[in-house]
């Protein structure tokens, strides 16, 4: 959490407000400065602090996109292209301001890790409570290898042909499902939340290993997956615990979640059971999901 929808939510809103503008420094947080000295890299990866904040000055934001679960904030500067790449982590969330204290939540106004101080008067403030998230400034995408090893996007045409050629594969077919559905490289920015959503929308349980599925029950799990992911993007991403879209924004997905979080089985009304897949918490049914 946040997963593709909810990124999508957070570009979507940031587009309009930033695109076009130039940064002209960037603020980091004591906390930033702190875990860096003591040879940690608490938010900012992949370059030393100074590098970053130097190498951000006078770059214009040209464009910002949304890749799996990643922000790409496409800069530019004397004509020349780089890319800042934001992973929200688990409590990231971005604000356009004019001052901090704009910003309505305490817990986020507290958590404020990067000020990017715009040419415009605004401030860009990135906030994240638990800083898992992550900026790192790149002149390519090339620079950092795991992002050229993220699935197709899951509404492209080729993913779901994709999804099944990585499920053969020795590495994937004796894992659960849920586990492969929730890995990037298999399917790009299906997380816990919607995994869980389109494995009872096929009835599929989650502890089943992908060997035991059939093509055809895998192709309809992709489209579970595309379909709820959609309908996500539709209503705003799932605003649960720390998620929010741009300056506070929250989503309204949370109320149409039939399995995640639930106790009981709308379907059946059986109760729900819980198992620990990947390091998360997988809820379903055994009555409905096989």
């Amino acid at each position: 959490m946040p997963e593709l929808p909810e990124v999508e939510g957070v570009v979507k809103d940031l587009k309009p407000l930033v695109e076009g503008k130039t940064i002209q420094s960037v603020t980091l947080s004591n906390t930033v400065y702190t875990s860096h000295a003591a040879g940690k890299q608490t938010i900012v990866k992949g370059g030393a602090l100074e590098w970053f904040e130097t190498s951000v000055q006078q770059m214009t934001i040209a464009a910002i996109e949304r890749r799996a679960k990643y922000i790409f904030i496409h800069l530019k500067k004397d004509g020349e292209p780089f890319v800042l790449v934001n992973h929200l982590g688990m409590t990231g969330a971005w604000f356009v301001v004019q001052n901090t204290a704009e910003i309505a939540e305490e817990k986020f106004r507290k958590h404020i890790h990067a000020t990017f101080i715009l040419a415009s008067g605004e401030l860009l403030v990135y906030s994240d409570i638990r800083r898992f998230g992550e900026l790192r400034f790149l002149r390519t995408i090339e620079e950092h290898a795991p992002l050229t090893k993220m699935a197709p996007e899951p509404f492209d045409a080729t993913a779901c042909e994709f999804f099944l050629a990585q499920c053969t594969k020795s590495k994937y077919e004796n894992k659960t499902i849920k586990e492969v559905i929730m890995d990037g490289q298999v399917i790009s920015g299906c997380g816990n939340i919607y995994a869980t959503e389109a494995l009872f929308a096929t009835k599929i349980s989650p502890t089943q290993k992908v060997k035991a599925i059939s093509k055809a029950k895998k192709m309809e799990l992709f489209q579970a997956i595309v379909n709820v992911l959609q309908e996500s993007i539709d209503n705003g991403g799932s605003t649960i615990s720390d998620y929010r879209t741009v300056n506070g924004g929250a989503g309204s997905m949370q109320n149409r979640l039939k399995m995640y979080g639930h106790k009981q089985c709308p379907l059946c009304q059986s109760a729900t059971e819980s198992v620990v897949i990947a390091g998360r918490t997988s809820t379903y049914c055994p009555s409905c999901q096989k």
